[in-house]
């Protein structure tokens, strides 16, 4: 049991979800939405106010501007890209605070949020799943 308790523990210690997020950007906490992806993929749609900084740039040179304080959240596309994962392995071997987002931007849409980008779309209507 206690084995199990800790395996819970461990995911809500480095994982959140696109509803946890879009209350802690709400509520001001610091927190901010890294978008792992290629620039092109960034362009087309992202989460409103996101950074973009792709996994394979990230580096002691490509993050001195970016605060320690912050918690990072890392997302990509959805469950069939890593670069989330690849990215908050980064940031964390960096020093930072970061979770990934679970789902990535296509949770975050389906959530009912709004994105940015060529691509962007409105939000407010959630896409209902079977979850």
């Amino acid at each position: 049991m206690e084995a199990q308790i800790k395996h819970y523990e461990n995911k809500l210690a480095y994982e959140i979800d696109a509803s946890d997020l879009f209350e802690a950007l709400n509520n001001g906490e610091k927190i901010m939405p890294l978008d792992a992806r290629k620039a092109f993929g960034f362009e087309v749609e992202h989460i409103p106010n996101a950074i973009n900084l792709p996994h394979r740039e990230m580096t002691a040179e490509s993050t001195a501007h970016l605060d320690k304080d912050v918690l990072y959240v890392t997302y990509c596309d959805g469950i069939g890209c890593n670069a989330s994962t690849k990215g908050a392995l980064n940031m964390a071997r960096l020093g930072f605070k970061v979770k990934e987002l679970i789902g990535g931007i296509q949770w975050w849409k389906f959530d009912g949020y709004a994105t940015e980008g060529t691509n962007a779309n409105k939000g407010g209507e959630k896409i209902e799943c079977a979850c």
